[in-house]
């Protein structure tokens, strides 16, 4: 009988065939609305308006970044949007690393229960909890100000960041740390130098999460900044370019190029790190 190892390459990939297609299909339709909105930020405004629209621009123009990068407020946005992410990004590791640790390293009473109100906060739609933190921050005096923001990306990602720190720390061996202990270090000590650089990938995958949602975030940035046009994030600035006289496709397309680089180009460099955080996180403890 022969095995799959001796079946001949041809017909093994022609079994493959379908599932390789499918792939090709699905990568397809993903990655082509992202085609879509980098070629239509390099096309000329007449091909932009065309009634039978071009998949190739038929001359490539940098008008369009032009206008995106003169628009009012952008250097200001693009500085709002980095303090707010960052900040949001870095509470939530902070304050996850120890939950994890907690969760993952020691028995205490309600532990399951921990973990499951933190799963329960994770599933939660956030969009549904907009009116009563409106109305939290009007009362409070917070609408306005991009610390409420911070304070509202970091409640969003800390979830995530909990749950996949916790599974990563619990994948590595306990006894490397009361190795250390054994040689003199504290439990604090123990955690720093050695499980704490182990736990780089599962840093960087939490990391880039949590920076992409807090930098695509939409709607709080919208309903939570009304008078202090300063104090708006890049999300919100995209729509600047839409008026009463219609939408300048040409520099919406160049705006959401520039405002998707910082993503793409930290995915990129993190993907290796991305990839095993999340598969590590996802599988162990």
């Amino acid at each position: 009988m022969s095995t799959p190892q001796s079946r001949p390459p041809v017909r093994r990939a022609l079994r493959r065939l379908p599932l390789n297609a499918a792939a090709a299909l699905t990568v397809v339709v993903c990655l082509f609305p992202v085609y879509w909105m980098v070629t239509t930020a390099f096309k000329p405004s007449t091909d932009i308006q065309r009634y039978d629209p071009r998949l190739v621009p038929s001359r490539w123009t940098f008008e369009h970044f032009r206008v995106a990068v003169g628009a009012d407020g952008f250097a200001l946005f693009w500085r709002n949007s980095l303090l707010v992410t960052l900040s949001a990004v870095l509470l939530a590791l902070l304050v996850a690393l120890g939950a994890a640790y907690a969760v993952a390293r020691m028995r205490w009473r309600g532990r399951r229960q921990f973990m499951l109100a933190v799963f329960i906060a994770q599933m939660a739609p956030w969009e549904s909890l907009i009116i009563p933190i409106y109305i939290i921050s009007r009362d409070t005096g917070m609408l306005d100000r991009l610390p409420t923001l911070t304070l509202i990306y970091f409640m969003i990602t800390l979830p995530f960041t909990v749950v996949v720190l916790r599974g990563f720390i619990a994948g590595i061996p306990p006894e490397l740390e009361e190795a250390a202990q054994v040689d003199g270090c504290t439990r604090a000590g123990a955690f720093r130098k050695v499980a704490f650089p182990l736990l780089a990938p599962g840093l960087m995958a939490t990391s880039l999460f949590g920076f992409i949602t807090a930098w695509n975030e939409f709607t709080y940035a919208n309903f939570l900044i009304i008078k202090q046009q300063d104090s708006r994030t890049l999300p919100v600035w995209l729509s600047s370019f839409q008026s009463t006289f219609g939408t300048d496709w040409g520099a919406t397309m160049a705006a959401s190029t520039l405002f998707a680089l910082p993503a793409l180009i930290i995915f990129l460099a993190l993907q290796r790190h991305v990839t095993a955080g999340l598969a590590s996180g996802g599988v162990k403890g």
